[in-house]
Order: structure tokens, then sequence, then C-alpha cells
């Protein structure tokens, strides 16, 4: 083993494959694929959300760090052509901050099989870059709200920028970015009384509401379980005001439990990452913006793509170490079992 710069042990032993199919996709142990692929492009972020991050910010990653635009696209293109990946979803921390991100996007998009392109972002500088965005390819996209109270949003992102976020949101739309998804996270005792008027807003603008129980990924580590908002809870305060019924579709590997709201076809979902977690159907691979490759949000070791690729290593090489990360990938993120550790990393120098 040898560590990054953030102190996470990289993968660097041959991992035993001996009962692994013999197939060029991402299979794991438990008989999961993973076609999904989560590509956190940047660490930076222009708020400070404080279940994220601490108010000063982090430590950056160097521009050394971290892949350029054409080694991100050479991963990006290794996946999706000898991988079976089909989706891939650009996160960050902030992916508007990276300047390459319309270039990586179009080189992605137009990629054999045309693999769907998503983007979670906060929204704040989509209102500038909504339109660029689509016609280079991208899809959809998720963007965070968790209030509709602009002192609220001040007190959670300790940034003046909630005009901008609903901004983006509208630009989104107008673009052809759709479904325009929603992301929220309610904290205990500061924004947790707005889950209906959260929906309210979605529903009379045709977005997605998406609310996503919080997890330990604060480099604070301050994250509490007898804090966290459950969907349990989530789910009875909706149906204060709404008639929910389960949406018929099968879930498979999507992360949100959906609920047609009043009969629909309106829906909203709850992703229960904690309480309810769908890791017996994960499909997700991710790779970090310093080429670190993770078979889990939660995983305690990476593979390090980034160095082989810099040191001559063709694509058979790449693409074995990334099958064999995806071979021994756990059965599930373990916040249940005695001794479970959070990431050294934060959620974003990870990505969603």
């Amino acid at each position: 083993m040898t560590s990054v710069d953030l102190g996470i042990p990289v993968a660097r032993r041959t991992i035993d494959t001996s009962a692994r199919p013999d197939t060029p996709y991402l299979v794991d142990r438990f008989g999961r694929v993973a076609t999904d692929l989560r590509v956190s492009l940047i660490d930076k972020c222009n708020l400070r959300c404080t279940y994220c991050m601490p108010a000063e910010g982090l430590p950056w990653m160097k521009r050394s760090e971290m892949l350029d635009t054409a080694e991100m696209i050479r991963l990006i293109e290794l996946a999706v052509r000898e991988l079976g990946v089909t989706n891939v979803r650009f996160t960050g921390g902030e992916p508007l901050l990276r300047q390459d991100l319309v270039d990586i996007i179009t080189a992605t998009s137009s990629l054999p099989g045309s693999p769907r392109t998503s983007l979670t972002t906060n929204g704040i500088n989509l209102g500038r870059f909504a339109g660029q965005l689509a016609a280079a390819g991208l899809d959809r996209v998720n963007i965070s709200l968790d209030t509709l109270d602009r002192e609220t949003f001040h007190r959670l992102t300790r940034r003046d920028r909630f005009d901008d976020v609903l901004d983006g949101l509208r630009a989104a739309k107008e673009a052809g970015l759709e479904p325009v998804k929603v992301n929220a996270v309610l904290l205990r005792d500061v924004n947790d009384h707005e889950a209906r008027d959260l929906l309210r807003y979605c529903l009379e603008r045709d977005y997605q509401l998406r609310f996503i129980e919080q997890m330990p990924l604060d480099p604070q580590h301050g994250w509490d379980r007898a804090e966290m908002i459950t969907a349990d809870e989530i789910l009875r305060m909706l149906g204060e005001e709404f008639a929910l019924t389960p949406y018929s579709a099968e879930r498979g590997s999507a992360p949100a439990e959906r609920w047609l709201v009043d009969g629909g076809p309106a829906t909203v979902g709850v992703i229960g990452s904690v309480t309810r977690p769908f890791c017996a159907t994960c499909d997700r691979t991710r790779l970090t913006a310093d080429g670190q490759l993770r078979s889990c949000l939660f995983s305690q070791t990476e593979t390090n793509l980034r160095d082989p690729m810099r040191e001559g290593a063709d694509d058979e090489e790449l693409a074995r170490l990334w099958r064999e990360t995806m071979w021994a990938k756990a059965a599930g993120h373990g916040m249940d079992e005695e001794g479970f550790a959070q990431p050294s990393r934060p959620m974003s120098s990870i990505g969603g």
C-alpha cells in the first residue's frame, strides 16, 4: 500500500480474480454490474454548505494532481467503450468551476452508444451555461436546493447566492435539460419544516424533487445519526399535506424510492442512503478529479489510475485495474456494522 496526499490507502495489490467471469464489464462478487460512472471533475466549490465543509473551505487539490482534459476524456472513453458504462454523471465539488467542462461533455456525449450524461450542480453558474451544456450534449441536471428562504439559504451555504440558484433552475428547464431534478437535504431545526413547501414549489414548476438523507461525509466529522432526518420522517411530513402512493415502476438500481403525489403523474423521491440502503442493486463506479478509482462512496481504499496512465500504461492495463477494483467491491457501505469508519475524503472530493 502507498498513500495519496489525502491519506487514503491506494490499492496497489493484486486482487484474486480467479472466480471472476470472463466478461469485459464491471462485475463484482455479488452479481452487480456497474454501468453508471460518477466523475468528480473538481473538488472546489463556491458555496460552504454547513454539512459539507467548514466556513474557511478545504485544502484544494493542486492542478498537477488533477486529471487534465485529455486524461479525463481518455478514462471516460475507456469506461464507455470497453467496460460497459452507459451513464455518466459529472459532479464535484462544483463541476461548473471546471473550465473544460463543455469540452468533456462534448467528448462524452459523442462516444459510440451515446451514453446518457447528467450533471449535479449547486446551480449558481447554471444560468450562464445551461444553453452551452445542452448544445454540448448534456441530457439533464440535478440542482441542490435545500430551502426556499433566503436567510436560511445564507445560513446553510454561508453565501448570498439564492437568486442565482433559482435562475439556474429556470435556465435548465428553458434549455431542455429535463427532467430538472432538485436535491434537498433536510437538517433538524434548520430547514426540516420546509419539506412540504419544497415539494409544492417543485410541483408548481414541474421539477422533480428528491430528498436525500444526510450522510457521514463531512470533513468536520460532525454527522450524528440521531440528529439525521430519516426517510420515514420525511414521508410523514409530506403525508400531512399530500397523498403519497408507491410508484409502481421497478426501482432497479435507482437510489431514490419514488411516490406518486396526489395520484400522479408527478412524483417525489426519497434517497434513504442510511436507513434504506440500496447497496444490493448499486450499479456505480466512481472516478475522482485526481484519477483515483472508488468502488463505493464509502470506500476506504482507492485504485490509482492517474499515475499508471502518466507512466505509460495502455488501455488494457487501465481496464484491468478498473475491473479488479470493481470485482473487489464490498457488499455494502457498512454504516450499520461495528467499526464503521467515515471515508478520509469529504464529499466535495469524492463526488455525489
